[in-house]
């Protein structure tokens, strides 16, 4: 059997996982585990959020030598988060860490960048949900630097890794659609987005970003220095984790919608086309490029973010928190008793959340939660909340029936939210893969290699074949959810 290997890298930590795929079974392994996680650091007066780029690089060619072992690999492929990027000079050095999305330097651009791209206009081209660390406000952000002056090529997070790793630059699609640099029709770059960059805030986008391609490319052979690794197939994956994560959902029927719970919660549905319409871009719904052509038209939600923040909250002030006994004592909570809508801004940031959450309480009549449980049962039900309301709004917007909803990623090990999700959504909950985004990337580079064939339908034929899912179904009114959704 074939080993192929995914470096799946996540905004808390990354792993590399080795796949096997026998008897239209895929066996998965991991095989290296590296903490990842924001680096303050002063400069200039202030201080920016940055990604230690160069820990999750070693961590993903330690994961990958271990993947070979001592008998080489077929394959490989690197998935990430959106947006971020890395800058490179002249001689192809990288010009500083990655800022990190959560860094305030963007605060106030959208609303600049729309004084020469109007909302709607943007909307028309590449169909992405405002959201105020889109790559092209980065850009806007970045404007008129000594790092940006000094590049030669920008290349997101997962296509830095790539570079790395093979000496290839490329810029595959289903990430470069978060960048609000692509027109979504045509899954190219968007010259009305460079224009506007280059005219109104003097990035020079058309001579930083490279060659795009679709999700599936063989890119290059790995370098030598990589062990058993070195030689083997790069492939460009679905490389933004929700995509590799879409491509791992056990579907039998196109009739879904899906939820890649994690620190971000990504709802929405499959589609064969963008939807970009005015109560779509008003809905602040994205339509994200995907594998073998398809649409992710989604909203992104603050996911399990505010329940991980809280939880360092309360250890930094020495409290000895467990999260399986909080999950425990909080679904003995009643139900609903204090909701916040997780979307709001105030809830991005790192920071004190119990805090956060007591005041938008506060603000709104509500009486805020008296314990750790009573703050992770309202962070559990506001998510179930925001998942009901995203998936309505999917089904209708995108005219997609849905029958079924998969929750796929961390949040699918989470029996509570899968359950309050089962009866907000008033709909059957199938949870599981809990690891969705490296078994869609390995799926993906299985097939460029051979390994694997078929359309979507029976790469989620495998994944339903290989894993162990837990059906949840909706249980109580509806009424209840929406009067808390009318609270806030």
């Amino acid at each position: 059997m074939s080993v192929h290997a995914a470096v799946d890298l996540g905004a808390s930590s990354g792993r590399v996982i080795a796949g096997r795929i026998a008897d239209g079974r895929l066996r998965t392994e991991e095989v290296a585990r590296f903490a990842n996680g924001p680096v303050p650091v002063p400069a200039a007066g202030r201080t920016t959020l940055h990604w230690d780029v160069l820990s999750l690089y070693a961590g993903a060619v330690e994961g990958l030598r271990r993947a070979a072992g001592s008998g080489g690999l077929a394959s490989a492929g690197v998935d990430s988060w959106a947006v971020d990027y890395g800058l490179l000079d002249a001689d192809g050095a990288l010009l500083g860490a990655p800022v990190h999305y959560r860094d305030p330097r963007t605060d106030g651009v959208p609303a600049r960048v729309f004084g020469h791209w109007p909302a709607d206009r943007m909307y028309a081209v590449n169909g992405l949900q405002v959201q105020p660390f889109n790559t092209v406000f980065q850009l806007a952000a970045e404007a008129g630097s000594a790092r940006l002056a000094a590049a030669r090529d920008l290349l997101l997070v997962p296509d830095l890794l790539g570079y790395w790793l093979t000496g290839a630059k490329a810029a595959e699609l289903t990430n470069a659609s978060t960048t609000g640099l692509v027109d979504v029709r045509t899954r190219r770059w968007a010259p009305e987005a460079l224009d506007v960059l280059e005219e109104s805030f003097g990035v020079p986008a058309r001579g930083l970003l490279p060659d795009l391609v679709e999700p599936g490319t063989v890119v290059a052979p790995l370098r030598g220095g990589l062990g058993d690794a070195a030689g083997a197939p790069l492939v460009a994956v679905g490389s933004h984790d929700t995509a590799s994560a879409v491509v791992a959902v056990p579907a039998a029927t196109d009739r879904f919608a899906y939820i890649s719970s994690g620190t971000w919660s990504l709802v929405g549905v499959e589609l064969d086309a963008p939807v970009r319409t005015e109560a779509s871009r008003a809905a602040n719904f994205t339509n994200e490029l995907g594998v073998d052509g398809t649409v992710r038209h989604l909203r992104n939600v603050s996911g399990l973010w505010l329940l991980q923040e809280s939880l360092r909250t309360w250890r930094e002030r020495g409290r000895r928190v467990d999260l399986a006994d909080l999950l425990e004592r909080a679904a003995r909570l009643p139900a609903l008793a204090c909701v916040v809508d997780v979307d709001d801004p105030r809830f991005l940031p790192p920071g004190d959340m119990p805090d956060r959450i007591a005041a938008f309480a506060a603000e709104t009549g509500q009486r805020p939660p008296g314990d750790e449980a009573g703050f992770t049962r309202c962070i559990l039900d506001s998510l179930a909340l925001a998942y009901r309301r995203a998936v309505h709004q999917a089904a209708e917007l995108g005219g997609k029936d849905v029958e079924v909803v998969h929750i796929v990623g961390g949040g699918a090990n989470n029996t509570l939210l899968c359950r309050l999700t089962a009866d907000a959504v008033g709909l059957p909950v199938v949870a599981g893969p809990a690891e969705g985004t490296a078994i869609g990337n390995l799926l993906v580079q299985a097939r460029a290699v051979g390994a694997a064939d078929g359309d979507l339908a029976a790469l989620r034929r495998i994944v339903a074949d290989s894993v162990q899912t837990v059906t949840y179904h909706p249980e109580g009114p509806q009424a209840p959810w929406a009067e808390a959704a009318r609270r806030i």
